[in-house]
């Protein structure tokens, strides 16, 4: 799934890599391509994430992942980071969800009755990257469906979610809803559809897997 996802990413893209399964992403980028990563707590130019033996511990992504940096990465304050995020310089970003809805609303970052630090970036980077795609799988811990026909938790932002990789399929969001485009190896669409918690647009001729 995270390698699936990586494949979003263009030779040069400024790309944020939101907090969960998404920070993964960078380890399956290919070294020699030219793309600039950004992380919200001020960094640009993310190089490969590194065992606790090998880190700088003082060198950190927004999940506290222990990461390093590449030739022409930059530092700077959370001033700077979020005026890159609010002036819509980033071409993508990549973010987890708790659930997606079939219109693109997004919810990720409370549930009530469960402690959160706060949303942080999630609302700035959702409502002001050029391309908005989730990273996540497709139900929960209780096997209840991530994707539905209207999200219930409280919205990070509406109607932005335009792409959503999970452990089961690639499904792109569209004004007719989700529309299934890719199936994981090993899985059928019978069992897309049931994790699913809304139609499920299914084109005609066959799904190619990944």
């Amino acid at each position: 799934m995270v390698a699936r996802a990586a494949r979003e990413i263009s030779s040069g893209m400024v790309v944020n890599l939101g907090i969960g399964l998404p920070t993964k992403v960078v380890n399956y980028l290919p070294k020699d391509m030219p793309v600039c990563l950004h992380t919200e707590n001020g960094l640009t130019g993310i190089g490969p994430t590194l065992p606790y033996d090998q880190a700088n511990r003082d060198l950190i992504d927004a999940g506290g992942a222990y990461i390093s940096t590449l030739p022409g990465s930059a530092f700077f304050d959370s001033a700077t980071s979020f005026a890159l995020v609010r002036g819509g310089r980033l071409d993508l970003t990549l973010l987890g969800a708790f659930e997606v809805a079939q219109n693109g609303d997004l919810a990720n970052w409370k549930i009530p009755g469960k402690f959160s630090p706060g949303v942080g970036g999630a609302i700035e980077l959702a409502q002001k990257a050029k391309r908005v795609v989730v990273l996540t799988t497709h139900t929960d811990r209780k096997g209840r469906p991530k994707l539905l026909a209207d999200c219930g938790l409280p919205l990070t932002a509406k109607g932005r979610v335009k792409r959503i990789f999970t452990d089961m399929a690639v499904v792109d969001v569209t004004h007719e809803g989700f529309v299934l485009r890719e199936l994981a190896q090993g899985v059928s669409l019978a069992e897309v559809k049931d994790a699913t918690g809304a139609t499920l647009i299914v084109p005609d001729g066959d799904i190619p897997k990944f």
